[in-house]
């Protein structure tokens, strides 16, 4: 089963990401806590060789005026931000978080990963295409 689609940008990193997890939930199975995933993916994706910032703090401005900061699970070789849950099912309200993120930092794509099922979920999550850049980010 290949994780690469070449209509979605940056699909092999996506791939690549999604193949690590896979190793992660492959290897510990489900019913841990999501720390325990986050520690392991980031060991898995320094064995496949894929840079990343593990909780990396980003600032959220609303009109230019900072107004908190946010931790992103993983943003990785500088491109894709992952979000990791470790929950029985997905749902909305997930969803709706990841695609906050990648408005709010102005990313364009981002992956929304649960290890909580018997079977690895994952979304990849892209910009809404009517949506302009956001103007409210910061990425320091």
């Amino acid at each position: 089963m290949t994780m690469i689609k070449n209509e979605y940008k940056h699909s092999e990193l996506t791939g690549k990401i999604i193949g690590a997890a896979m190793e992660v939930h492959r290897y510990l199975g489900n019913g841990f806590q999501e720390v325990v995933y986050q520690r392991a993916l980031s060991i898995e994706l320094n064995m496949q060789g894929l840079t990343h910032e593990r909780e990396k703090e980003m600032k959220l401005t609303y009109k230019g005026f900072p107004i908190g900061q946010r931790r992103v699970d993983f943003f990785v070789e500088d491109t894709i931000m992952v979000e990791i849950k470790a929950v029985k099912e997905l749902e909305d309200v997930h969803l709706a978080q990841a695609i906050n993120y990648l408005e709010a930092y102005g990313l364009e794509i981002g992956l929304l990963i649960n290890f909580g099922n018997t079977s690895l979920q994952f979304k990849r999550v892209m910009k809404p295409k009517n949506q302009s850049p956001s103007k409210n980010q910061d990425k320091s």
